[in-house]
């Protein structure tokens, strides 16, 4: 794929070399010969021909490449920057990689290295357009209705228009944390009840005697410390929704009484023998398995058949990875604005870090790690520096997608060195953190630090 990339490089030997390689690749190139020129390109470039990666060495007259660094990312950190540097400055080069720099290449130069290293910073390149891209998908959407751009979301969120327009009690499945309660609302929305109360009870939240009052409502004196009638949900839903969460939960006496409900559309308080009519169009949620759960008896059959007039299933996040990033920067969105930051997205590695998790916890783990992160962080952009070690921690050991494995070909002391840079930037350079994460001592840290070169 053509890329336009900046070559930054007072030599004009090597810049030429450089040139011809890389048209050679296939690639759009333009020349700076020192910083300034770097920067002044980069604020010359319109959005669209932005640089997909600069190439940039460290020693140059006017402006070196570390203080060009710094002034670039100033003017946008989503490009990608690998400087070229000679051995005996590699402790620089990694001061580099704490400053922003993407990786750094040794003179002189490996081009199979070099292509390899380019080839991973344009697909970072490539990610950082999605923030672009996605954020005018979003925005083509209402953010209030089912968020995602997966062929599986767009079908769901079909179906939620035909399914919320009847009367039918639905069942939503789905594990937890998958965004159930989303569905519910975005059904209720589609419905003729749209402008009458949507009213949500967590069936797990409560014991048997508080779930039965919250849902039925209860009589002066039912029980003690009932100093009052109480509407119950039921009836604060009446013309509307109920939408009752952890259905899976409820206590089988519970059951009978609610399948009372659904069939004659009655209800009664508890403490009273007077039934109550109410029209409520319910929908039920569950992480359960409530097929299998009716089979053993551990659910009423008839109550889980009435509830399961139509079934929609909510996929867990790991199976539905284009929408991630999606969700990821409407979140942002969201918590940048109630915590009055200014945001513009994630940086490709962080896009890249989120894509190649496996969300256990699937979309609420995904929102509280986005606002978790727009808390802390410090600039425009969010950083894995901001996600939860958990997150960081777990992508390390994901095999990219298609082609071979990077460290294919390479020499065990290469491999090492690269592990040792690859952690050092993730730690911000905290040696003591390194080592942990290594699974080495920070004596051994600093052994190998130095046998690379990477330390003075």
């Amino acid at each position: 794929m053509t890329a336009r990339i900046l070559i930054v490089d007072d030599d004009t030997a090597h810049r030429s070399m450089l040139r011809i390689l890389l048209k050679e690749w296939g690639h759009a190139v333009a020349e700076a010969d020192d910083g300034d020129s770097a920067l002044a390109a980069v604020r010359a470039a319109s959005q669209n021909s932005v640089f997909d990666a600069i190439l940039m060495d460290m020693r140059m007259a006017r402006m070196g490449g570390m203080e060009a660094l710094r002034h670039i990312r100033a003017v946008n950190p989503a490009i990608p920057i690998l400087i070229m540097t000679a051995y005996s400055s590699v402790d620089t080069a990694v001061e580099a990689l704490r400053n922003g720099a993407h990786d750094y290449l040794i003179k002189p130069l490996d081009f199979d290295l070099l292509r390899h290293t380019l080839e991973k910073a344009l697909a970072h390149t490539r990610l950082s357009a999605e923030n672009v891209r996605l954020k005018e998908q979003i925005a083509s959407q209402n953010p209030a209705d089912i968020l995602g751009v997966s062929h599986v979301m767009r079908e769901l969120a079909a179906f939620i228009l035909t399914v919320g327009a009847s009367e039918a009690t639905v069942l939503i499945t789905g594990e937890s944390g998958t965004g159930k309660e989303l569905v519910a609302r975005a059904l209720h929305r589609a419905g003729r009840r749209a402008d009458l109360p949507l009213v949500t009870v967590n069936c797990a939240a409560l014991t048997e005697n508080l779930l039965e009052s919250e849902l039925f409502g209860h009589e002066k004196g039912a029980y003690t410390g009932a100093d009052k009638q109480r509407e119950g949900r039921f009836k604060q839903a009446d013309k509307g929704t109920l939408f009752l969460d952890e259905i899976g939960e409820m206590p089988s006496q519970l059951q009978s009484k609610l399948l009372r409900a659904l069939q004659n559309g009655e209800i009664q308080r508890v403490g009273s023998d007077m039934p109550l009519t109410v029209d409520v169009r319910v929908i039920a949620a569950t992480n359960r398995d409530l097929a299998a759960e009716a089979a053993t008896g551990r659910f009423r059959e008839d109550l889980y058949y009435r509830l399961n007039v139509i079934t929609l299933h909510v996929p867990p996040l790991r199976d539905r990875p284009d929408d991630i990033p999606a969700l990821a920067l409407h979140f942002l969105g969201r918590f940048a604005a109630k915590n009055h930051k200014t945001i513009h997205g994630f940086t490709p590695q962080t896009l890249e870090t989120l894509n190649r998790h496996s969300w256990p916890g699937n979309v609420r783990e995904l929102e509280n790690a986005v606002e978790r992160a727009v808390i802390l962080a410090p600039g425009e952009y969010i950083t894995n520096r901001e996600l939860p070690l958990s997150i960081t921690q777990n992508t390390g050991s994901a095999a990219p997608s298609g082609g071979s494995h990077p460290y294919a070909g390479l020499s065990l002391e290469e491999i090492e060195r690269r592990a040792i840079i690859a952690t050092l930037r993730e730690t911000s350079a905290n040696k003591s953190e390194t080592a942990r994460r290594l699974g080495i001592t920070r004596a051994t840290l600093h052994s190998k630090l130095k046998k690379f070169g990477l330390e003075a």
